[in-house]
């Protein structure tokens, strides 16, 4: 969602669609997980009985009812999505004002054309970065979320091995975390040679 949104706040800059999605990223992130956690289950959950409060049901042998993984999900994911929405409209932005877009407008290719295949692919290289680097977040995230939201994962998993002082686990809780942060950077770094010929040789 954060890189269509993105872009559109770019293209319709100064307009009413990039107003509106620059204050929802402006409430994602002036509001913690922490906060709209327990905010969204007093809504949608107890208020207005949509989804459920917590926990994780199964719906079968192997498959997860969806509604479970909805409010964790925007709680998790609200402020990091607000973060990279921003981030991608100043990306376009920069793109956007360069010479080499009013020469592809000037050859008269559409606007779609010279958006998704002059602007985009240039503006990715900033933004692939902040997407790696935004795993980490989303790792600590994890642990608030999964605590408010009683879901049965590796944060939820480490906070109850630290309360039980079960330090052997709380050890392989955190392995598990920094080798897959370290693995995601790694795919980060391939990724942004793909994106960036510059980088490759």
């Amino acid at each position: 969602m954060s890189l269509p949104a993105g872009i559109l706040a770019a293209v319709r800059r100064g307009r009413w669609l990039d107003q509106l999605l620059s204050v929802v990223s402006l409430f994602g992130l002036s509001v913690p997980g922490l906060a709209l956690g327990p905010v969204l289950i007093l809504v949608f959950s107890i208020r207005l009985g949509w989804l459920p409060v917590s926990g994780a049901n199964a719906g079968g042998t192997h498959s997860i009812d969806w509604r479970y993984l909805v409010l964790p999900s925007i709680a998790m994911g609200a402020s990091l999505a607000a973060i990279l929405t921003r981030m991608v409209r100043t990306a376009m932005l920069e793109e956007l004002g360069q010479d080499y877009i009013r020469t592809a407008r000037a050859k008269g290719l559409s606007e779609t054309a010279v958006v998704c295949r002059h602007a985009l692919p240039n503006a990715l290289v900033p933004i692939v970065t902040v997407v790696g680097l935004q795993f980490g977040a989303l790792l600590a995230g994890a642990i608030v979320t999964e605590t408010i939201f009683s879901w049965p994962g590796l944060g939820r998993l480490t906070v109850s091995a630290i309360s039980n002082r079960d330090y052997a686990l709380v050890q392989g809780c955190l392995l598990s975390i920094g080798l897959t942060y370290v693995l995601v950077n790694l795919l980060t770094d391939v990724v942004y040679r793909w994106v960036n010929p510059r980088m490759r040789g």
